[in-house]
């Protein structure tokens, strides 16, 4: 009987402390499913006109839900737009930008990070007994002060469990085929390191108590030993690989350098079990995808099956992935109580190719990419949003929408308030995708490339154009190109931008493709047009409060940030292959 009791005390203390203990909740607030992939093209869709790549379950999630045609988001890099995303806000609020150099988190050794004074949507839900989990793609930093703080984990941001990548996805992450014999050498130098500080340990144990005879510069020569074996190993690992390609599960890194190839599988399991551990609801989940941004990992079950090689590749395993997430929130009974959204972070990144093989996305007829801050093709992104019962199913939105729409949408569907001590430039979705309302509440929206504005698009109220302003434009390289090519990302300000005196100007209901600006003598809005956005962008201007910008002089590396899954510099482990962690 007391075997029994504790084992039922153990199961409760269990189900208190696991992200979905028993809450106190109303049976009206749905679970919340939000989906973001990286890199992706709004032209890589079938839904949003794709004929060659094969994308059934987003085009499924198209047909059941409604589909944002003109969905924004308010940076075309991966930090600034998620920061967006979370909170509501234009990154140039948070401080979420650069005026210069990266503009994105650098390094897991960077103390740059989403301030702490942010409110998510996740922990706007939490505060209405939501369970939430973030699984996937963080990069909204980790370490102020030291490798172990985690002052900007997920969890001080309202996300009650966290498994995947605290970073993001670059190039030296995948493919890794020495990973395995790293693991073993490391496992063996590190048994090494121990054995010598242990006989250094009891060498100066028996020499202070006079029962060993030996002299101290022999302990000096053992103590310096282990030094320069860390010394070295350490000085063997200086490869971004090492340090910022990783995964952690909650506080714990638990493969470093990951497995890029497994992670996506190991993500998507976590996906499902948060799911089902949480059926009864509410829960909020983020799925942030690692796909489809280089070095492009996957599977070998995907790898040639499509079209559009390595990167088709990838999209294609996506969806997949998208698919089991929705199998699963049908199989668990809660589909008509769910509402899912999806999207991407951006706009596909054009310069990413190898020789002639092309490994970013395809931004179908918009201008520009990821990294272009003001061209269409880097901030239009694919939005769905499906609610069975509630949102109509293949409904179409042309309206203009943005990603920091989805702070006020997911506070209203959970009975949350929006903060009043900020401002919130997302609006409420809920009205727009039932049908309740037919325009949009966006009559501005403001497009930032760092800490710069490039442009400006307005759509009055009494019209069914929007206008596009452009004051910077960036320099394709080289000559006659349609991306920056040579610098691999386009810049945001210097000798590698346009500074427009008039600006450019664009109606993209007649020109989505922003091939041809409008001029005073072809356009008889155009004076009109431009004062209106020029007044607009002031008074946006007035009111931002100067903050620091976390992605300027903040966002350099330093080794002692550097994530750590054993003793530094042993900083090699597996733990999901159950391989000890060196140091641990």
């Amino acid at each position: 009987m007391k075997f029994r009791s504790l084992l039922i005390a153990l199961s409760w203390t269990c189900l208190l402390l696991s992200p979905c203990g028993a809450r106190d909740v109303r049976e009206d607030k749905p679970n919340i499913v939000v989906i973001i992939v990286d890199d992706l093209g709004i032209g890589d869709l079938g839904c949003f006109g794709n004929d060659t790549m094969r994308t059934p379950n987003i085009d499924r999630l198209a047909r059941e839900g409604v589909q944002l045609n003109h969905h924004i988001s308010a940076a075309a890099m991966c930090t600034p737009s998620r920061a967006a995303l979370l909170t509501g806000r234009y990154p140039i609020r948070s401080g979420m930008v650069s005026d210069g150099g990266s503009r994105v988190v650098a390094t897991l050794g960077s103390p740059a990070g989403l301030p702490l004074n942010e409110t998510t949507f996740a922990a706007l839900l939490k505060g209405q007994g939501y369970s939430t989990a973030l699984i996937g793609k963080w990069h909204q930093g980790l370490n102020c002060d030291s490798r172990q703080d985690h002052c900007h984990h997920p969890y001080n941001y309202g996300f009650d469990y966290f498994y995947g990548m605290p970073f993001t996805l670059f190039e030296p992450c995948w493919p890794d085929p020495s990973r395995d014999t790293e693991l073993a050498i490391a496992s063996k130098v590190w048994l090494c390191v121990q054995l010598v500080a242990i006989a250094v340990l009891t060498a100066i144990l028996g020499k202070l108590s006079r029962m060993i005879r030996l002299p101290w510069s022999f302990i000096f020569f053992m103590v310096l030993l282990i030094f320069l074996l860390g010394y070295f190993w350490f000085s063997s690992y200086q490869s971004r690989l090492y340090w910022d390609c990783l995964l952690m599960r909650e506080h714990e890194i638990t493969e470093q350098p990951m497995n890029g190839e497994r992670a996506g599988s190991i993500m998507l399991k976590e996906a499902i079990s948060f799911m089902e551990r949480c059926r009864e609801g509410p829960f909020l989940l983020l799925f942030s995808f690692l796909h489809v941004h280089m070095p492009l990992p996957t599977t070998t079950d995907f790898i040639g099956t499509s079209r559009h090689g390595l990167y088709g590749d990838n999209v294609e395993e996506m969806d997949s992935m998208v698919g089991k997430l929705l199998d699963a929130i049908d199989s668990f009974g809660v589909r008509n109580h769910t509402l899912v959204y999806f999207t991407s972070d951006h706009g596909g990144h054009l310069e990413a190719r190898v020789g002639h093989a092309q490994l970013g996305g395809w931004n179908g007829i918009f201008k520009g990419g990821k990294g272009m801050g003001g061209w269409e093709g880097g901030i239009r992104v694919p939005g769905l949003v499906r609610w069975p019962g509630r949102l109509p199913a293949g409904k179409v939105v042309d309206e203009p929408t943005s990603l920091m729409d989805v702070f006020p949408t997911l506070a209203a569907v959970s009975g949350s308030r929006v903060p009043q001590d900020r401002v919130i430039d997302g609006q409420d979705l809920m009205p727009l995708l039932q049908g309740d309302v037919e325009r949009s509440e966006h009559e501005f929206l403001f497009h930032y490339c760092g800490a710069f504005l490039h442009a400006a698009r307005w759509h009055p109220k009494d019209s069914e154009a929007v206008w596009k302003v452009h004051y910077v434009t960036p320099v394709f390289q080289p000559p006659g190109a349609q991306a920056c090519y040579e610098t691999k990302y386009c810049q945001c300000s210097g000798k590698l931008v346009t500074y427009h005196d008039p600006p450019l100007l664009f109606d993209l209901t007649r020109d989505p493709s922003e091939s041809t600006p409008l001029t005073p003598d072809a356009e008889p809005w155009y004076n009109a047009v431009i004062q209106t956005v020029a007044s607009a962008v002031k008074e946006h201007e007035r009111s931002i409060v100067p903050v620091q910008h976390q992605l300027s002089a903040l966002n350099r590396d330093n080794t002692w940030l550097k994530p750590c899954c054993g003793l530094f510099p042993f900083c090699v482990c597996d733990k999901e292959g159950n391989t000890s962690a060196p140091g641990a």
